[in-house]
């Protein structure tokens, strides 16, 4: 009779009480009679009649949507890109979320979002910039413009990310031989900026030596020279070796008698 009792218990307890787990990084949505408890239940082990209650969960860590999409560019062209959508949903939003979105929110309302908003800010770009440095300019903008449609819904945009960007036929070429030109202009113009220094050195150099021959002219007056004319005829004076020296009594003239 005992052992009956405990097993009666035990199904009374399966059939009128069930339990669940939110685990980390979700959200629990409580709905009893159908309707939804607006205190969104946090991570821990959490009891329910089965028969009046359910219990929906919702992730809040950083979701990936992996999404293939054309870009439509400023001159009319479309690029093909592989795009990640990162994004949360703040907790507290949950019960909100659930009751006017329902579970495939991300169906609902992601996508839908983002699809409008890379469509408006591709299409101010070339397709070239979209290859190019611009990239991240694109991303940042369709990010931003994705928080002001979702942040009030409770979605927080962490990135978009364009990836694995297939620009049209030929138009990968134009701009490889571009950077190419690009690039030969600047070792061009390095080149020309050396010459020019170089040129400007020797300017400077000649100029120099140029004002230094002016000092050393203008220093030479008639009475230095006749000075330093006596100095060498006193050099000459005093040096024992055999010379003749003819002078006009400005400059002296040596001739070595030696040589025939």
């Amino acid at each position: 009779m005992k052992n009956q009792l405990i097993a009666l218990c035990v199904v009374s307890a399966t059939i009128f009480g069930s339990c669940t787990v939110i685990r980390q990084g979700e959200v629990g949505v409580k709905r009893s009679f159908g309707k939804i408890s607006p205190k969104p239940l946090m991570e821990g082990a959490r009891g329910f009649n089965p028969f009046t209650t359910t219990i929906t969960k919702l992730p809040t860590r950083t979701m990936n949507v992996e999404v293939r999409t054309p870009l439509p560019s400023k001159e009319g062209l479309t690029v093909q890109s592989d795009v990640s959508i990162l994004y949360r949903l703040e907790g507290e939003y949950a019960p909100k979320v659930v009751e006017k979105l329902g579970k495939n929110y991300e169906e609902v309302v992601i996508l839908p979002v983002f699809r409008s908003a890379v469509a408006d800010v591709s299409a101010r770009y070339f397709a070239k910039d979209m290859h190019t440095g611009e990239r991240s300019k694109i991303e940042k903008e369709i990010q931003e413009l994705m928080m002001k449609q979702l942040k009030e819904r409770g979605f927080f945009v962490e990135a978009v990310l364009l990836k694995s960007i297939v620009l049209p036929t030929g138009l990968t070429k134009a701009i490889e031989d571009k950077l190419e030109a690009e690039q030969d202009a600047q070792r061009m113009e390095f080149v020309l900026d050396k010459e020019r220094q170089e040129a400007q050195r020797r300017t400077i150099e000649a100029q120099g030596i140029r004002d230094s021959q002016k000092l050393i002219a203008e220093g030479l007056t008639p009475l230095l020279i006749q000075f330093k004319a006596i100095e060498a005829f006193n050099k000459l004076s005093a040096s024992p070796n055999t010379k003749i020296i003819i002078t006009s009594a400005d400059q002296p003239l040596m001739i070595n008698p030696d040589i025939k």
